[in-house]
């Protein structure tokens, strides 16, 4: 147990619903709480704060500040000093009445209601200034243990002038809003950053801000000390990954890395790599930030199923994102999970389908391997209309919190219409925070929906099915003593042949592009268009052995 904390509402108030969550987050943090309810009187309030010792003493007020001054130093002359010094008092109220309340030079912390839910957290978790260190360091795991229970804040931010991007990071870190700001590199730096002389100056600024050398980078670190001091990560860049990373763990001491496992190739026109090479080049790059103890997203199952590939398929790319970058020697690994992917799976589809990647990416946990859940809105879903985007935030948010997320990727509600800028990150993250500071005490279980359960295990019976299909593939291939799951010649083998397809890759060189895809009872799956009936996987697969069996047979 943390501590004991006992709350309620002075004098005549009645108002209590802040209190109430307060004393529900600190009892999810380890503390022992007692609530004294509405209109409590200043002596029977003091009564009960001797009666019970506790560690924090939280007050709360929300009528007129003129009574609220009487009431406070009523409070404060009968407590007495010597009894004040004893406890740490926290003060609850509108904004006015906390500024009479903070003249009373009794609270540690006044709470207007206008703070995020981790300043709550961070008065919460204070011990001899451990948790004030912790909320501004520049690492994310302490930042995270900080944040507990609610989840870090990341947004992606990149104007098309480099000028204009550093402003718009100093008045973000200064609005105290934001835990992550993700830099968003333009399409030539990702691809040309070291090739300079390979850079389509017509295109410069397209996709993000124009880094064009190492002290831009260092500008924009320098731009982010304010406020509450956020991490900084950035894009891997397309190809040269590994340089990249050793750039930005110079530079901005990049947060955690961001690659893929199969993409940023021929298969999304990001570069001229071919999969097999790909594969190769974003497994060095995985090992780099094994071997520097850096942590690492392998953003690869959204870009399948934002080309609407089935879910089963989305599933099993989780499971070897994670599985990869594990075998590389990866120690904290941050999977990502995109909902509202393709933009009309529903809701209950959705979180089946990411509790599937869930089982099996954290079946890999061990002493050396350690993975963290980071959620996100899909970006296609997302209404041009602002309003309309803004509820499509907040409602997938919701959903998003069931999987317990220790990072929410906020994607800002005008990316239909246009690329955010400052203010629009600002309030992208305070339409979150108030699904935060309404949800993470509590909030009715989908989880536990049978309909939700039903799909998450036939989606792990299919993804099996797949990863099954991967292994028999390495044999026929003659490479029964390696690992499937890792050899970048199979997995590109898996793509060429149809066994991991997507319906966009459809006329790819490197892919099938066979598979026929539709939205079946809310979830994606996979299609017969001859029979116009849904095929399982099994069915889909032995057709595709059966058929290399005969051409390997014939030949």
């Amino acid at each position: 147990m943390k501590g004991k904390i006992i709350a309620g509402a002075i004098g005549n108030c009645v108002h209590v619903a802040g209190v109430v969550r307060f004393l529900n987050l600190a009892q999810e943090l380890g503390y022992e709480v007692r609530f004294l309810g509405a209109a409590v009187p200043v002596d029977e309030f003091i009564q009960e704060i001797h009666d019970y010792e506790p560690d924090i003493v939280g007050l709360s007020y929300r009528l007129t500040p003129e009574v609220a001054e009487r009431l406070l130093q009523d409070f404060k002359n009968k407590m007495g000093e010597k009894a004040l010094a004893k406890y740490r008092f926290a003060f609850a109220g509108t904004p006015p009445v906390c500024q009479v309340a903070e003249k009373t030079g009794i609270f540690e912390r006044c709470f207007t209601g206008l703070e995020n839910t981790s300043k709550v957290m961070e008065f919460l978790g204070c011990d001899d200034g451990i948790c004030v260190a912790k909320k501004s360091s520049d690492n994310l795991i302490d930042r995270m243990e900080a944040a507990n229970p609610t989840p870090l804040l990341r947004h992606h931010f990149g104007l098309p002038d480099l000028e204009k991007t550093i402003q718009g990071i100093r008045t973000i870190a200064e609005a105290d809003i934001l835990d992550v700001i993700s830099i968003a590199p333009d399409q030539n730096a990702q691809e040309s950053f070291f090739r300079p002389e390979e850079m389509d100056p017509m295109q410069s600024g397209g996709g993000g801000v124009p880094i064009r050398h190492k002290d831009d980078l260092i500008r924009i670190k320098e731009a982010s000390r304010a406020g509450n001091y956020p991490l900084l990560r950035i894009y891997s860049g397309t190809r040269d990954l590994v340089s990249w990373a050793k750039l930005s763990k110079e530079t901005i001491n990049n947060a955690w890395g961001a690659i893929p496992l199969c993409w940023y190739s021929v298969l999304d026109g990001r570069s001229k790599r071919i999969p097999e090479i790909a594969i190769k080049e974003n497994q060095e790059a995985m090992r780099w930030y094994g071997e520097n103890d850096i942590p690492l997203e392998v953003n690869e199952a959204h870009h399948w199923s934002l080309r609407d590939a089935h879910d089963a398929i989305a599933v099993v790319m989780a499971y070897l994102a994670a599985y990869n970058a594990k075998d590389m020697g990866v120690k904290h690994y941050i999977a990502q999970y995109m909902f509202n992917s393709p933009p009309m799976i529903t809701p209950v589809m959705d979180l089946a389908k990411m509790l599937a990647k869930i089982q099996l990416i954290e079946s890999l946990h061990d002493k050396d391997f350690t993975s963290y859940r980071q959620a996100r809105a899909g970006l296609l879903h997302l209404s041009p209309r602002e309003n309309v985007a803004k509820g499509q935030l907040a409602a997938s948010t919701v959903h998003a919190l069931q999987i317990k997320p220790h990072i929410i990727h906020v994607v800002g509600y005008c990316e239909g219409d246009h690329a955010a800028e400052a203010r629009d990150v600002i309030e992208s993250c305070e339409i979150v925070q108030g699904v935060i500071r309404n949800c993470v005490s509590g909030n009715a279980d989908s989880k536990l929906d049978h309909v939700v359960i039903n799909r998450k295990d036939e989606l792990l019976r299919e993804a099996s099915v797949i990863l099954d299909a991967i292994v028999n593939l390495s044999k026929m291939m003659g490479k029964q003593d390696i690992d499937p799951f890792t050899d970048p010649e199979v997995l590109a083998e898996a793509i060429k042949v149809g066994i991991l397809d997507a319906p966009h890759l459809k006329g790819n060189p490197c892919a099938a592009g066979r598979l026929e895809t539709r939205c079946i009872e809310g979830g994606i799956d996979a299609w017969c268009k001859k029979e116009e009936r849904r095929i399982f996987e099994k069915e889909r697969l032995s057709r595709f052995m059966n058929r290399q069996v005969s051409l390997k047979t014939h030949v």
